[in-house]
């Protein structure tokens, strides 16, 4: 069986950059085709397909953070490793698209075969192609609620001309990647947010960083393999920062910051109180889907523009 490789995200200004992997083992699915030459609808359709059919299906994320911190190629490498380390059934061989063997230097790498245009002429990698694009446009489109006026939904991040005149009003956010030549300048700059008028302003509020942390720890829980299901569920009781699924189990993440680890990390904050409640709001959502299995976790971020440090499951 041939498990395909395809990534999606390698242009934009912002957003993770996202890499499928998908083996089919022997079943037809109708359609696939290098996911760029199908339309919105059309993706959407075949990725539900994929999911059901295929033998297995991973998504490797990186987000801007780790790619301004690597670079490009490594980060293509970083993004490779963590979607092959999501399938678990057997392949024979695993064909990448395009000229680089970004497994090479691991025990994977032998059984690679790259392939320009691979999208088009393979099965397994016009699916991985599919589910990576589809994966990623949709997480783009998730963050018009956390960052409104730069339309990301609409240009899922690249530099067209309605991104570029958001970014000269707002500034940069969490999502940008400061390595690419346009957005160089912001680097020394403070990280900015659509909630303020003027560009740069000095300071964020507590809510803008809340909002910029529990992004960093939703990326991260996508590039572990988990669905997420939800974003600051709230009932009148309780509230929960992220619920995500995995493998058919319930996963309820409290995302702590710190500005810096000077003053403490933010698994710190975790007392006997929070866990108590934590574990009050996971119980009445997990009422939804009873005899699901069910995870607390806690994510750690720090800095001004948040970084994940640590991640515990609660027992």
């Amino acid at each position: 069986m041939i498990l395909g490789i395809d990534e999606v995200g390698r242009g934009p200004w912002a957003g993770p950059l996202v890499m499928g992997a998908v083996v089919l083992g022997g079943v037809q699915i109708e359609g696939l085709t290098d996911s760029k030459k199908l339309t919105k609808k059309k993706r959407e359709a075949l990725e539900i397909i994929i999911y059901e059919k295929a033998q297995a299906v991973g998504l490797g994320w990186v987000t801007a953070h780790e790619l301004d911190g690597v670079g490009m190629s490594e980060a293509l490498r970083l993004a490779t490793r963590r979607a092959v380390e999501q399938i678990h059934v057997p392949y024979h061989e695993i064909i990448i698209d395009g000229t680089i063997n970004f497994l090479a230097g691991t025990t994977k790498g032998s059984y690679v075969t790259t392939l320009p245009k691979a999208d088009l002429l393979v099965p397994s990698v016009s699916a991985a192609s599919i589910v990576a694009k589809v994966a990623r446009d949709r997480y783009m489109a998730e963050q018009d609620e956390i960052y409104p006026g730069y339309e990301f939904s609409k240009h899922a991040g690249y530099g067209v001309a309605r991104h570029r005149a958001a970014i000269e009003k707002y500034g940069v956010t969490p999502l940008h990647r400061l390595s690419f030549a346009p957005l160089r300048k912001y680097a020394s700059q403070p990280i900015g947010s659509p909630a303020q008028v003027t560009p740069h302003r000095g300071s964020v509020t507590t809510r803008e960083v809340g909002n910029q942390s529990e992004d960093v720890a939703a990326v991260h829980l996508l590039a572990q393999g988990h669905t997420v299901l939800e974003r600051n569920w709230r009932t009148k009781w309780c509230e929960i920062d992220i619920v995500s699924e995995r493998d058919g189990e319930l996963y309820f993440t409290e995302v702590k910051h710190r500005k810096s680890g000077e003053s403490g990390d933010g698994l710190a904050a975790i007392t006997p109180r929070k866990l108590k409640q934590m574990r009050f709001a996971a119980t009445l959502y997990a009422m939804q889907t009873p005899h699901v299995n069910s995870h607390l976790l806690v994510i750690a971020t720090t800095g001004d523009g948040p970084v994940v440090t640590e991640f515990l499951e609660v027992i």
